[in-house]
């Protein structure tokens, strides 16, 4: 399959490789969108893949024969083989179709594939209404690292590996399961990932943000990995999210991350 990137680029408001996620605007993208065709149903991550650190084998691969590309617009369709099945199909394409068409070719897949979920993943473009987020726009933070390390917490912020039991993580763990701190507990106790930031209330954890690690990406620059990030609801409004968020953006500034 080859793609004609003068087709996707000018619909592309932001940068997002199906199967990898966001990527930064430096990273050679025509040859990413190549390589996740290219490895599709083979159940091998490319190098620079973020969900390595979580599996063995990818669960996501991209439905090569399903693809819809021309100068109107591209559908990238995949599918998660976890669980019950996810269709998604990454639309790029500002005609006023495009939505509808990605929506029908996602449930159309899933039948086909016996997938239990049908989704769409869609980018507002600059002069799109702000309303379209709702419930059918997807949101990307992007972040770089070029203006230093950003603002100070302002909240003292743990960074300790192992976390001691005694802070109560593994309380916190189980109230936030549905945020995937339960999950994160274990990988911790296995003593496989990253250290994980948290924030104390009365000696207690009332938010946590982690594992802090990073990855080099397609580029060879440090990126820093996703985390798990959330905040005990009778804690919040308290800053301690901001407090976490700025922490986690220091220590990525202070590992190279780009």
């Amino acid at each position: 399959m080859r793609f004609h990137w003068g087709w996707i680029e000018p619909v592309m408001p932001v940068p997002y490789v199906p199967t990898l996620g966001p990527v930064r605007r430096e990273d050679p993208l025509p040859d990413l969108f190549e390589a996740v065709v290219g490895v599709a149903g083979t159940g091998r991550f490319l190098p620079y893949d973020k969900d390595r650190r979580w599996s063995g084998s990818k669960a996501e691969r991209v439905l090569v024969d399903a693809i819809e590309h021309d100068y109107r617009q591209t559908l990238v369709p995949t599918l998660v083989e976890r669980g019950a099945g996810i269709v998604k199909v990454h639309v790029y394409g500002a005609a006023p179709d495009s939505l509808s068409a990605g929506a029908d070719l996602a449930r159309k897949l899933a039948s086909v594939h016996g997938a239990a979920k049908a989704r769409v993943v869609w980018f507002l473009g600059p002069d799109q209404p702000e309303a379209y987020a709702q419930g059918v726009g997807t949101r990307v933070q992007l972040k770089d690292f070029n203006d230093g390390p950003g603002q100070a917490p302002g909240v003292l912020v743990h960074e300790d590996k192992p976390i001691s039991e005694e802070a109560g993580f593994g309380a916190f763990a189980e109230q936030m399961a549905a945020d995937g701190f339960a999950f994160l507990h274990e990988q911790m106790r296995a003593g496989t990932v990253g250290p994980v930031l948290t924030v104390l209330h009365d000696g207690r954890v009332a938010g946590a943000i982690g594992p802090m690690e990073t990855m080099a990406d397609a580029s060879g620059a440090a990126r820093l990995l996703p985390q798990y990030f959330g905040v005990l609801p009778q804690f919040r409004g308290c800053g301690y999210g901001r407090a976490l968020w700025r922490a986690a953006m220091r220590w990525g500034h202070q590992h190279s991350a780009a």
